[in-house]
């Protein structure tokens, strides 16, 4: 399990090098939305980068970072050894969107990209680590990456005290999940209050891997294409302790189709001025989808990396 005294020091230690994210409200959607995608290298991931990077030993950051990466978690790492002096290499999917390949490297990250998709790039990563020096930064599967990821429920319960009304035990939360580490750290936080809401996590329907580990204790299945959640792609590490967590704190996983995220990305535009990755975008899907008929409902956006061309694409 991942302690609160974890994620109050996770808290305490990363305030210097992150932002505190607004949450909004839309009352007339009854939706309390927290903007991750506002975060420094535009997602939620430079939260557990840093806090796993900054509790290294210095022999750790000098041995170098590696990590695997759709993009965004690499941006995380690459920012955090910069701010550390510690060398990174990332290994990334081949189809990595260009606009996070090139974030990576301007933050000074080797990048090294793997066909195959992001199941390749980790597994990839992962024997290199094991045959080299490196020390291995997990997106996922690490409990300090978990705890600086839940700083983001800490911060959202600060700010819906704002909202007079606003009932934590009547809400629901959704959260993308792909790998799990965002959701489990939110519920650790959230299954530690004395009337906790419901916690849902939203994947896409084209690679349901953690939905299939959640409902049937395995992930043997035939994505059915590559989801434009790029974040969100690829199988589950074997054993990741993320998983028993979800089973611990997640009440259901829903799934949402590639439509529903394009229209997410377009409605976040359009209507509330954001500019939202598809994996991030999940989360408004699921609301938008008439799944979630109670309210309020938090939703969680993980992130802001969308290809320019793509973006446009989504909001015409």
């Amino acid at each position: 399990m991942i302690p609160k005294e974890w994620i109050d020091q996770a808290h305490e230690r990363i305030a210097p090098y992150i932002r505190r994210t607004p949450l909004t409200n839309d009352s007339q959607n009854d939706l309390y939305i927290k903007w991750e995608n506002r975060q420094v290298t535009g997602s939620f991931k430079g939260r557990g980068a840093f806090n796993k990077i900054l509790k290294l030993e210095d022999w750790e950051r000098e041995q170098g970072l590696l990590a695997a990466s759709a993009g965004n978690h690499g941006q995380g790492v690459a920012l955090a050894g910069k701010v550390v002096g510690a060398p990174v290499t990332i290994y990334a999917p081949d189809h990595a969107p260009e606009v996070k390949v090139r974030g990576m490297q301007e933050l000074g990250a080797e990048v090294r990209l793997i066909p195959g998709g992001y199941d390749a790039a980790e597994n990839a990563a992962i024997e290199q680590a094991e045959n080299s020096n490196a020390t291995w930064v997990s997106p996922y599967n690490d409990g300090d990456v978990i705890a600086g990821q839940a700083t983001s429920a800490l911060e959202a319960l600060e700010q819906l005290e704002e909202y007079p009304g606003f009932e934590i035990e009547d809400s629901i939360w959704l959260v993308p999940v792909s790998g799990g580490g965002l959701v489990a750290g939110i519920g650790a936080v959230l299954k530690g209050l004395p009337k906790p809401p419901k916690l849902i996590a939203v994947q896409a329907k084209a690679e349901p891997f953690m939905h299939a580990l959640f409902y049937h204790g395995h992930q043997n299945i035939q994505a059915q294409s590559r989801t434009i959640a790029d974040g969100l792609s690829g199988s589950v590490e074997e054993g990741s302790i993320t998983i028993p967590l979800i089973r611990k704190y997640v009440d259901e996983i829903f799934l949402v189709d590639e439509a529903e995220i394009a229209n997410a990305v377009s409605t976040a535009w359009h209507q509330y001025g954001e500019r939202i990755e598809a994996a991030g975008a999940v989360v408004l899907a699921a609301a938008l989808s008439g799944a979630v008929p109670n309210r309020p409902v938090v939703l969680v956006v993980s992130g802001g990396n969308i290809q320019p061309e793509a973006h446009q694409e989504f909001i015409k």
